[in-house]
């Protein structure tokens, strides 16, 4: 929704919130010793990296084709709190975010603590409905 809203030219910044739960995804209820839970460590921040690194190249090839300056930032912590530090020091027109994932769908449902967002962003917020 936000390739489709920008007009060219514009800045399209796309914010990407590892949540800070993964941090401790070690999987220490299994692996029981330092080398098994540092391989998996580096195995999970491997997947994500390249999903994330995927989804980042499928928006900036998109963002291009329209004639939009693309940036990216990749962050670890809660989504709502690194939504409000990126808006404060990007200063956007407007933040685009997608509602929940219906029940069943494929995929991490990490929340986003809308109350905290809407109380203390200070620009225009669009939600944007699941697709399907």
């Amino acid at each position: 929704m936000a390739l489709e809203l920008a007009a060219p030219g514009a800045r399209l910044s796309q914010l990407v919130v590892v949540p800070d739960f993964w941090k401790g995804m070690m999987g220490d209820d299994w692996l029981n010793n330092a080398s098994t839970r540092d391989a998996y460590g580096r195995h999970v921040e491997q997947q994500l990296e390249r999903e994330i690194e995927a989804e980042v190249a499928r928006v900036r090839a998109r963002a291009g084709e329209l004639g939009l300056r693309y940036e990216r930032r990749v962050v670890l912590g809660k989504p709502a709190e690194c939504l409000l530090e990126a808006a404060a020091m990007l200063k956007p027109e407007l933040v685009v975010i997608g509602s929940p994932r219906r029940a069943k769908v494929k995929g991490l449902r990490s929340r986003m603590q809308l109350e905290t967002l809407v109380r203390a962003l200070a620009v225009p917020l669009l939600i944007v409905p699941y697709p399907g």
